[in-house]
């Protein structure tokens, strides 16, 4: 995400992540499936996949009189936006509370793991380059 987006909430990542699993969604099918679990009514949906659009997260086109919903962003991009945010705002920019919550985790898969030790060798590999 090139542009800076507003910042969006737990249900609204949740939601922009259905979507974006799904393609293209209307809000009649995010209602059905998305809101109809976790007790949400259609008006809430539709004002939030408006405010997502406002917010440039989601994109929409009419087809046969009904909008569809689309991501404006890749998932992954909207994941590290939606970090970038807390991070800024709750950990005021230090990511040593992150960092110390990994730390205290009993369940680190292998992959993660992995991914941690990549991402510590471009931070160093970065670092020497400066």
């Amino acid at each position: 995400m090139a542009k800076s987006r507003k910042s969006i909430g737990d249900q609204e990542l949740a939601l922009l992540q259905y979507v974006s699993e799904h393609g293209e969604a209307s809000v009649g099918e995010v209602a059905a499936a998305f809101a109809q679990s976790r007790g949400l009514a259609r008006s809430t949906v539709l004002t939030m996949m408006e405010r997502l659009r406002a917010k440039a997260y989601l994109r929409r086109r009419q087809v046969n009189g009904v909008y569809r919903y689309a991501p404006a962003a890749r998932a992954d991009d909207v994941m590290r936006s939606a970090v970038g945010s807390f991070v800024e705002k709750t950990l005021q920019g230090s990511v040593s509370p992150f960092v110390a919550w990994m730390s205290e985790r009993t369940e680190v898969s292998e992959d993660e793991l992995a991914e941690l030790e990549a991402l510590v060798a471009t931070l160093q590999s970065k670092r020497k380059e400066s």
